[in-house]
């Protein structure tokens, strides 16, 4: 209703203009999209052209030399694929792992992945698998033709600010990090190819600004970062690049909408008026939740839900509450492997839990609301269903009070989640020291703490799982989908005749044994407070978390998994950075 009302509106705004001067306008809209489709276009007919040309029958250097060139001009148009077909560039540049859909048990769809990546790791490979190297040449191929074939360019100026800002965030968080080139590691040279069609994208615009200030300073923005990753992926300066590039270019995004005179539709998970990465209102937390309607007398809910999450009387024998396992001063967790020998999985912090599209650790449920249904019905927590509970808050007077006051819904059990939800959907601080250092608010962290960020953004490959700004499995831009991993978890701390943890983690939901050992990738804000860590608790120091990784995670102690996502075998870091590295992870420590 939104869209209709707002398109609605355009309407009768143009209606009201001198028919040459509408005239006019609608030629130069749709005079800028043909140059787009145009470069778009070219751009994927040479990628095509690239990826027909590699042959089983040609020399390996050559096959490589043409991947490499289709992989180009693939990256060329990622800015404008990725806005307008999400589910398609996600295919195209899917990592190497097998693809499991699991809608329920009589739908559960499992493929094989294709794409860029794939095509990357199989020319790459010590062994050469020419069969395979063909087909999935061939089905990247087809879907790029398929792509080609049905793609309609007809961008609005919101349009164009969101795919400006999307891109400056993909590239500062999965494009700076190798996260789609494990291999070769190019991910610094395929950045600078797409800020190259920015500045492409924004010429076509040049017309548009008001203020050629503006307008410089965008253009310039964007060339000032490609020297900036004109540089050794190793050493890449990543704190530097977000807060001296990224968060530059946001801030004269917002100048440009500005300068434009643009009305945003609605708001997607990144925030239309995101001024930098680490901003603790630059993601939208209404994004992650279906009820975004629901805001009215919004503090007061968060105060109620407070309240009942830290009231006993919603567990059946009024001995446990939401903060007995998740306590303020452990960055809501409870400092204990599991909270009592009923219990299998470590309690996660609830620190950003609100940004995540599943919840528990495999993701069984898809709002912070059907979590709690989850807590109330298991028999080792609340172990006291929803209506039961709803006659418990109802006999509190306070209680009862609130819910009237505050809630027009009578859906009492629902309006008790959404309390509860609401509060935790506020502990989401964005004020440690690694933020506002970051932020430009302190300068305070040493070398070696900004060190091990760069690793943890490089080298070390942790946000290749651990997005920033989040640092949790929630993949940006987009953060539609928040992502599980088979790293291959030890039962024991044993580095020697190690065995795979016995808690088989998503397999338990829909029995798929290419699911088996998965467990949501969880932030690692707040970390160095949220000990003991990994589903289990098996690990109690963060010195034994790096050290495992290290190894290559499971595969590096002796546990083979046919399905590990680990996408290297091991870090080869030395002594100094893995101290750098725990170091940085302990700057993620909030103010509460």
């Amino acid at each position: 209703m939104k869209a209709k009302a707002y398109t609605f509106s355009i309407c009768l705004l143009l209606l009201t203009l001198v028919a040459c001067k509408k005239e006019e306008k609608m030629v130069n809209i749709s005079s800028t999209n043909k140059n787009i489709k145009t470069f778009y276009d070219a751009q994927l007919n040479t990628c095509i052209t690239l990826l027909d040309s590699i042959s089983v029958s040609k020399k390996i250097a050559t096959n490589k030399t043409l991947y490499k060139k289709a992989r180009e001009h693939f990256k060329r148009i990622e800015p404008i694929l990725a806005s307008l077909d999400k589910n398609n560039y996600k295919s195209l540049n899917a990592p190497n792992i097998l693809q499991v859909q699991e809608e329920d048990l009589t739908d559960i769809k499992i493929s094989n992945p294709f794409g860029f990546q794939v095509i990357e790791e199989l020319l790459y490979d010590t062994t050469l698998d020419s069969l395979n190297i063909k087909k999935t040449v061939a089905v990247t191929s087809n879907r790029l033709k398929l792509i080609k074939k049905n793609i309609n360019i007809n961008l609005k100026d919101y349009h164009v600010i969101w795919l400006i800002r999307n891109q400056i965030i993909r590239i500062s968080t999965t494009g700076i990090t190798g996260f789609d080139s494990p291999v070769l590691k190019a991910s610094l040279l395929e950045s600078q190819y797409t800020y190259e069609t920015l500045i492409t994208l924004v010429e076509f615009f040049e017309d548009k600004f008001t203020s050629k200030k503006v307008y410089q300073q965008l253009i310039t923005s964007f060339k000032t970062a490609i020297k900036a990753l004109n540089t050794d992926f190793d050493t890449f300066d990543r704190f530097a690049f977000i807060k001296e590039n990224t968060d530059k270019q946001l801030k004269v995004l917002i100048e440009t909408q500005k300068d434009w005179n643009v009305t945003f539709p609605f708001e997607m998970a990144i925030s239309n008026t995101a001024s930098a990465l680490f901003n603790s209102k630059a993601i939208n937390v209404f994004y992650f939740t279906d009820y975004k309607s629901d805001t009215t007398h919004l503090q007061q809910k968060e105060l109620f839900g407070k309240a009942l999450f830290n009231d006993k009387i919603l567990s059946k024998n009024k001995n446990m509450a939401c903060a007995s396992c998740h306590i303020k001063d452990l960055a809501f967790t409870d400092g204990k492997k599991t909270f009592d020998s009923r219990q299998i999985r470590n309690s996660p912090t609830l620190t950003y839990a609100a940004y995540q599209q599943s919840y528990f650790m495999d993701a069984r449920t898809g709002s912070l609301e059907g979590q709690i249904i989850g807590v109330a019905n298991n028999h080792n927590e609340f172990n006291l269903p929803m209506d039961s509970i709803v006659n418990r808050v109802q006999k509190n007077i306070k209680y009862k009070h609130l819910l009237t006051s505050l809630y027009q819904s009578k859906r009492i059990d629902f309006n008790i989640r959404h309390a509860i939800a609401s509060y935790v959907r506020t502990l989401n601080s964005f004020n440690s020291k690694f933020d506002n250092n970051i932020n430009g608010k302190e300068n305070t962290l040493t070398n070696q703490e900004k060190e091990g960020f760069n690793l943890f953004m490089g080298k070390a490959a942790c946000a290749t799982c651990h997005f920033p700004p989040l640092f949790n499995g929630t993949v940006p831009p987009n953060f539609t989908d928040t992502e599980l991993e088979l790293i291959g978890v030890p039962e024991k701390k044993d580095t020697i005749n190690a065995t795979i943890s016995s808690d088989p983690g998503r397999y338990n939901l829909f029995h798929t044994k290419e699911k088996k050992g998965f467990f949501k990738t969880p932030t690692i804000r707040n970390i160095a407070k949220t000990a003991p860590y990994m589903h289990n608790g098996v690990y109690t120091t963060l010195v034994e978390v790096v050290d495992f990784y290290n190894r290559g995670g499971g595969k590096g102690i002796g546990i083979y998994e046919e399905y590990q996502t680990l996408p290297f075998d091991n870090l080869n870091l030395s002594t100094e950075e893995k101290k750098s590295l725990i170091s940085f992870m302990k700057t993620l420590t909030d103010n509460y």
